[in-house]
């Protein structure tokens, strides 16, 4: 089966991270995988462009079906492998209601905590304004306290209850993202536990971007 899958990913990237994440806990390793390297433009090569129009990644296929959207893949493997490794989608309707929940919250973190990182990036240098980063800082801040309290509350130690979830597969990524770029974790000591106690996760251990194996991360997000 895995050998019908086809994955373009970039090392550290939140979304090509939640796809290796749910090939793994479906028990779908030996997929036909390539590392691309963003510095150098690899994602908007010929290749990707052919499977992702947007020239992002991931870009990924199952025989002919092409899933380039990070949740619908990691939704689809779910489905389609609903009898294969881990159970993704819990049965009792409060627990999946929490799943579904924490899933799509996690769309806004990702945007918050992009909009602070890559502002200098995204934003050409005459139109950066210093109230712009204050509110993009205050806004993170305010989100990534918003998720502190929902484990502080939470009935388990995953982001939907008591068991590992596409709720963990798609916000993982992006919690420790924020800590390799300098989260502190000493004023987040819920999701801090939550980060490092999935760290030895074996979907999450084989996946752990690459990248980030010799690297000390970065200092971005101290002050958040």
């Amino acid at each position: 089966m895995a050998k019908d899958m086809t994955l373009l990913w970039g090392s550290g990237s939140p979304p090509c991270w939640r796809v290796m994440i749910a090939l793994e806990e479906k028990n779908l390793q030996g997929y036909n995988q390539k590392l691309l390297d963003f510095a150098k433009g690899d994602h908007k090569s010929p290749e990707v462009m052919a499977m992702n129009p947007r020239g992002q990644l991931p870009a990924f296929k199952h025989k002919d079906l092409v899933l380039n959207e990070s949740y619908g893949a990691c939704m689809y493997l779910e489905n389609q492998f609903k009898s294969q490794g881990t159970k993704l989608i819990p049965d009792c309707p409060a627990e999946q209601a929490m799943m579904y929940q924490r899933m799509f919250e996690g769309l806004t973190l990702h945007q918050k905590m992009v909009d602070v990182i890559y502002y200098t990036y995204k934003v050409p240098e005459g139109e950066r304004h210093d109230s712009a980063v204050k509110r993009n800082k205050e806004a993170l801040t305010a989100e990534i306290k918003l998720w502190e309290g929902y484990l502080q509350k939470g009935s388990g130690s995953f982001m939907a209850g008591k068991t590992f979830s596409l709720a963990d597969v798609v916000v993982y990524p992006g919690i420790a993202y924020i800590f390799h770029f300098g989260l502190c974790e000493e004023r987040y000591p819920k999701l801090a536990a939550y980060y490092n106690s999935l760290k030895v996760r074996p979907s999450i251990k084989a996946s752990w971007p690459p990248t980030w194996l010799d690297s000390q991360g970065q200092d971005t997000l101290k002050d958040i």
